[in-house]
């Protein structure tokens, strides 16, 4: 075979003998980025007003828009808890809009199964701009319709920073498809 063509053993990742997808990276680096991005809110940043955008729910967005099928819908539940546990939302919050946006993503691609990176684009948007309020007016705090403008840098800040996301995830996305050598 290799005196017909020399590069038939390999591909973009190197030599396919004896290696293959761990599956540790393979399920494992989705999760552990969408975690990280939940610890957002502890980094020292002060502000008078939210300005940070909500990291991990931005990294579920680009994770189940660039790989449709590997989150299951019922990782919103897990994933939620973590991001309420670490943000200060009141317990349920993020769980609820995770699961939420899950499955009308499932939905959205179903119906919708070929875009573009416009069209995701969009679509995040109008998650994003659904997202913010919802998740200040279940808050617990005195937020009325009238503070709601307050959320706009952050709803900017959010919107102008995923595509920077989705090209992190996209990076992340090549790293957790490397071959590594089959020991055993």
């Amino acid at each position: 075979m290799e005196q017909l063509n020399p590069h038939s053993r390999r591909d973009v990742f190197g030599s396919k003998i004896n290696r293959d997808h761990s599956p540790l990276l393979v399920y494992g680096i989705p999760w552990l980025t969408i975690l990280i991005g939940s610890l957002a809110p502890m980094l020292p940043v002060i502000a008078p007003a939210p300005i940070l955008p909500p990291l991990g729910y931005l990294m579920l967005l680009a994770w189940r828009m660039l790989r449709p099928g590997l989150l299951p819908l019922w990782s919103g539940f897990p994933l939620g808890l973590f991001d309420d546990i670490f943000s200060g939302q009141p317990l349920g919050s993020a769980i609820l809009l995770f699961s939420v946006t899950l499955i009308a993503l499932d939905l959205l691609e179903f119906r919708f199964p070929w875009r573009g990176f416009v069209q995701n684009w969009l679509i995040a948007t109008l998650f994003i701009l659904a997202y913010l309020p919802i998740a200040a007016l279940v808050s617990g705090g005195a937020i009325g319709f009238g503070q709601l403008p307050l959320l706009l840098p952050q709803l900017l800040l959010s919107l102008a920073v995923f595509p920077i996301v989705m090209g992190v995830v996209a990076l992340f996305d090549r790293a957790r498809l490397l071959r590594l050598r089959k020991i055993g």
